[in-house]
């Protein structure tokens, strides 16, 4: 095995045996990179010299015994978290020129772990979208396919760590947006708790559910990873003062005496049937881990699309105000006075997936409108979080499908927002309940393509996902391919 594919825990062992350098794990990814990146675009930008100047102080540092958790990892981060110094741009026009001057919490912590900044992964604009094809920058492909999607909005993300162009990243969840592209990409993916990782300098799209977490290549790495990012940071105020565990603590024990909540929502028509036969499969694998399975009913499910597609565009609307041309970002030439100069700048410098949500969004909150629409959303929500509350006093965790289908091709449904919206089904529910959710690969479609099933657990249990999704890797033995790239 060349060392870009291995896994975090497996590269720990060798740097702390002296078997491989940092520097020897940095150019190992970026000769990779330049193998492959062409054809997939996982990245917005690279960071290759501030890469190897990081990974020859990792080994200064590992000589004289300073060895973190991260240290000499090479992590992807999702253009969506502010890096100083670094542009950071949303896979949008409007901010193609923006250089945060400031690190995201998140950032700062992965830094503090030794973490090596790969470089910028690519991603639908402003997190818009399931398919990482609204880029401003070009779309991402999915690597087990080059004509299909990765998913999205984390598109970039997952293809880095699927393609070994990276060991682990970050991506953030508002909809699905880690575990849809996990799933189609074959890697894992977790959305923690709301509140449970800083939300400080990702730049937000729906600010009551977006939510930053890691996409990896086992669980084992998963762990690792939420080890550094979760915590109280004071300088957010959604942050959560929740103790946080060991989260490797979880990986490796068994689940024997658990309840595995299946409901029956989410088996529904219009779910492509090796998805179903996959994820009937794990039910049956995590049966032999000595769990019980429990029916379950989330009965509020078959509104969370609509639900969704409110509070999402609303608060993107929101958000999305004060990109105005006016303080930073793109600025439309030309404007004959201020309202000429808004107007332009607006319609140039947004794709068309975001003046959708945002003129959406705007109607949801107009006058008149409000309590007819964004109000009663968020009545409905509170009624999906109450689902899992009651679901989750007879069950352990949850189990479903991530995605309804594999991935689809390229082009296939960006005409129809409708059915795009509808790929990230089996996700939104977890946002808007605000729970934590992970994807794990289980299978391979008869063409070649991921699958991936989901664990759902009650807020702050994350450890409950990595102990559940633990056990099924361990003892489903997922055949471990490759991209033939």
């Amino acid at each position: 095995m060349e060392l870009h594919q291995f896994t975090i825990h497996a590269l720990q062992e060798k740097i702390r045996n002296g078997e491989v350098s940092a520097l020897q794990i940095a150019e190992s990814v970026f000769s990779r990179i330049d193998a492959v990146e062409g054809r997939i675009h996982s990245y917005i930008r690279l960071m290759k010299e501030e890469a190897m100047a990081s990974a020859a102080r990792a080994d200064e540092g590992i000589q004289k015994g300073d060895i973190q958790p991260l240290t000499g990892i090479p992590i992807a981060l999702k253009d969506i978290v502010c890096t100083r110094g670094i542009p950071t741009t949303c896979g949008s026009r409007m901010l193609h020129q923006f250089v945060p001057p400031y690190n995201a919490t998140a950032v700062e912590k992965l830094a503090a772990a030794g973490a090596i900044f790969v470089g910028k992964a690519n991603m639908d604009e402003f997190a818009m979208g399931s398919s990482t094809e609204t880029s401003y920058f070009g779309p991402t492909r999915n690597p087990w396919d080059l004509e299909r999607i990765p998913g999205g909005s984390s598109g970039g993300s997952a293809t880095a760590v699927a393609a070994d162009e990276c060991i682990a990243s970050i991506g953030s969840d508002t909809g699905g947006s880690i575990r849809q592209p996990a799933a189609l990409c074959g890697v894992v993916g977790m959305k923690p708790t709301y509140g449970r990782v800083s939300r400080f300098g990702l730049i937000a799209f729906a600010s009551s559910l977006d939510q930053i977490g890691p996409l990896t290549k086992d669980v084992e790495d998963c762990a690792i990873m939420m080890n550094v990012l979760a915590g109280y940071d004071p300088k957010e105020s959604t942050s959560v003062k929740a103790e946080v565990p060991d989260y490797r603590q979880f990986v490796g024990r068994d689940i024997k005496g658990w309840k595995i909540g299946i409901p029956k929502e989410y088996f529904i028509d219009g779910i492509d049937p090796e998805v179903s036969a996959a994820v009937a499969k794990t039910i049956e694998t995590v049966r032999q881990c000595g769990a019980s399975i429990v029916e379950i009913s989330l009965p509020h499910t078959k509104y969370c699309v609509a639900v969704y597609y409110i509070i999402a565009p609303a608060e993107a609307s929101s958000n999305l105000a004060r990109y105005d041309g006016v303080r930073y970002g793109f600025r439309a030439a030309d404007a004959r006075d201020l309202s000429e100069m808004y107007q332009k700048t607006r319609r140039q410098g947004f794709g068309a997936e975001v003046k959708r949500r945002i003129m959406i969004g705007t109607y949801a909150l107009s006058a008149g409108y409000y309590d007819a629409y964004y109000g009663k959303a968020s009545q409905v929500r509170a009624l999906i979080r109450r689902d899992f509350d009651e679901a989750f006093a007879r069950c352990d965790v949850v189990l479903t499908p991530t995605t309804p289908t594999p991935a689809f091709k390229i082009g296939e449904k960006t005409d129809d927002p409708l059915q795009m919206y509808l790929s990230d089904i089996f996700t939104i529910s977890a946002n808007l309940a605000g729970i934590p959710g992970i994807s794990v690969p289980c299978g391979f479609s008869t063409s070649g393509l991921p699958i991936g099933v989901q664990f759902l657990a009650g807020h702050f249990e994350e450890g409950k996902l990595l102990q559940a999704a633990s056990a099924y890797e361990k003892s489903a033995a997922v055949e471990k391919r490759r991209p033939a790239l």
